[in-house]
């Protein structure tokens, strides 16, 4: 998860100010001292941590925080509005020509996942309407043009490519053309990568730009390579020019050190964010604020929303709450939700944009909904007759044992699925009506349902 370390951290750094009906100033020193040691220990860049730090400590010091009546809260958001500037401010968004071609040329080092990166951006914008195309300029790589061949077609998106070439700026400037030919709206170069930075690969890309004049120039950006990703950046933009960076592995990253540095060292924003190595959801627009708010386990509920949006039916899930007003909400409707959660993208990381989360994080780590928990919860019901799906109640001894025999797990697997989904109907419907979730279910429900 992104930022875990340093969400930890952030966290403990105020508990100290819980509760306090007044803050003194040594208060406050004692909380942005750990606050400082996390982002030096996140690998955030020594000189922004420092000016983090003493832009928080300027405004927390004024009346806003002691004439507060939660001075605690005014505190975590001071932080979370200076988390938010330090990783951009406002969302940047790729810049799409309104009528014509556009030409996004990705550019960075080798093993930074600019090839997997292009076909995630493929299909991002083929789903926002585009009609992208993919150009093969890496003629270095073995396999490279292979690679890119093979996204494509996953992605359903044409990938052009001169296998026997060896002119990267031609290949570049014959895909722009055969682009506009085919009445394309968006031409998306791979362009080679190296190991270090060499004056031969800043040359080429420089022809590359002076040939084809692409509206946007994307570094591609490997997250865990913490402060040598804000260095790499820098070196390309002063020697290309860059209009903004992708973030790729962020979902494998636990410090973030380089998310929450390299807007401030470079000037660059971050426009997109790799977050699984999935085609399908695993590139994300990058908001600032959203962020901010994740790292201090405030939630993301509106990324949770965009995403809920693009896969979830609203029919069905408008259906499905009916029935749980109506007290008929069966095994199936659960099995079902549970399918149309899952497409929203890891159990994991869905939870990571719920507010308050982090607290339960070690009991949420137990819980397996992407592997074999989820398969043997669909074993258990798969196994029952549809009355009994529909109504649990009905479950005696005899039923539970053929039901525990007919899906290869044990009575007391089917028995703990009964008794959670029950107590998950009873707080579905706290929910329902306005009132919290207990959190002892995220502890006691089915985390460790399997063990054997």
């Amino acid at each position: 998860m992104p930022f875990e370390n340093l969400g930890d951290r952030l966290r403990n750094a105020f508990k100290d100010l819980r509760g306090k009906g007044k803050l003194s100033a040594d208060d406050i020193d004692n909380a942005l001292r750990e606050v400082r040691k996390s982002l030096l220990e996140a690998d955030v860049n020594f000189k922004v941590a420092k000016k983090f730090i003493a832009d928080v400590r300027e405004k927390a010091l004024g009346e806003e925080v002691f004439g507060s009546l939660k001075p605690d809260q005014t505190v975590i958001k001071i932080v979370r509005d200076e988390l938010t500037a330090l990783l951009g401010g406002t969302q940047t968004k790729i810049t799409l020509s309104s009528t014509g071609l556009t030409v996004i040329m990705l550019v960075g080092l080798q093993g930074a996942g600019k090839t997997t990166t292009a076909g995630k951006l493929a299909l991002m914008l083929k789903k926002k309407g585009k009609n992208p195309m993919l150009a093969a300029c890496d003629v270095y790589r073995p396999a490279a043009i292979k690679q890119l061949q093979v996204l494509g077609e996953q992605v359903k998106v044409p990938v052009y490519a001169e296998e026997d070439s060896h002119e990267p700026v031609e290949i570049a400037r014959h895909a722009v053309d055969e682009a506009r030919r085919l009445g394309r709206d968006v031409v998306i170069l791979d362009t080679a990568g190296r190991l270090t930075i060499d004056e031969a690969l800043m040359e080429e890309l420089r022809q590359i730009k002076s040939k084809v004049h692409p509206h946007e120039i994307l570094l591609v950006l490997d997250s865990m390579t913490g402060q040598d990703a804000v260095t790499t950046a820098k070196a390309f933009d002063d020697s290309l020019g860059i209009d903004g960076t992708i973030l790729t592995k962020l979902d494998g990253d636990a410090r973030g050190g380089a998310a929450l540095s390299i807007k401030a060292v470079t000037g660059k924003p971050i426009k997109l964010i790799g977050v699984s190595e999935k085609l399908d959801g695993g590139l994300e627009e990058f908001y600032p604020n959203r962020m901010a708010s994740r790292i201090l386990d405030l939630g993301d509920l509106e990324t949770l929303i965009d995403k809920a949006k693009t896969v979830v039916d609203e029919e069905e899930m408008k259906d499905a709450a009916q029935r749980l007003s109506k007290g008929e909400f069966s095994l199936d409707d659960f099995l079902h939700q549970l399918h149309q959660i899952k497409k929203l993208g890891s159990f994991q990381s869905i939870l990571g944009l719920i507010p308050g989360m982090g607290q339960y994080k070690e009991a949420l780590k137990q819980i397996d909904f992407d592997g074999k928990e989820m398969k043997h919860l669909e074993a258990i019901i798969y196994s029952m007759t549809p009355e009994e799906r529909r109504k649990p109640e009905i479950l005696n001894g005899s039923r539970r044992k053929r039901i525990a025999d007919g899906s290869g797990t044990r009575i007391q697997d089917v028995n703990r699925l009964v008794k959670q989904f029950k107590e998950m109907k009873k707080q579905m419907k706290r929910m329902r009506n306005g009132k919290r979730i207990n959190p002892s279910l995220l502890g006691n429900g089915f985390p460790g349902m399997f063990h054997r």
